[in-house]
């Protein structure tokens, strides 16, 4: 089995910065991409931030110039960081590993952290 654990989230200012961590466990041959997203209360859940195992990134349009991703393969941890935070980019933040494969030539399918909630408010 694989897990994905989040941690770094919580209330901040607007303006402030927050750092997210993920970490993936498990049985882990390789994971193409891992990524964050975001759901606010009301509105679907979008992609905020990807990063394949190349180092290729891929950003929402609302968040360039503010986040950075980041990834460390050999321990299959994902960041996000996250400066200049605004009351909008309050939301639950998904971490998500992307076409994990657990073998070789084990099937690949993603995977989803439980979330953490950032919240930017004065």
């Amino acid at each position: 089995q694989v897990q994905l654990v989040e941690s770094g989230g919580g209330l901040v200012q607007p303006g402030g910065s927050l750092r997210l961590s993920c970490g993936a466990s498990g049985r882990i041959f390789s994971i193409n991409n891992m990524g964050w997203y975001r759901q606010a209360p009301g509105k679907q859940r979008e992609l905020v931030a990807s990063v394949t195992n190349s180092g290729r990134t891929n950003y929402a349009e609302s968040v360039t110039g503010r986040f950075t991703i980041s990834r460390d393969n050999a321990k299959n941890l994902v960041y996000l960081q996250m400066n200049s935070l605004k009351p909008e980019d309050t939301a639950v933040y998904y971490c998500n590993a992307g076409q994990l494969r657990s073998s070789r030539w084990g099937e690949v399918r993603d995977y989803w952290g439980q979330g953490t909630q950032v919240t930017v408010s004065s």
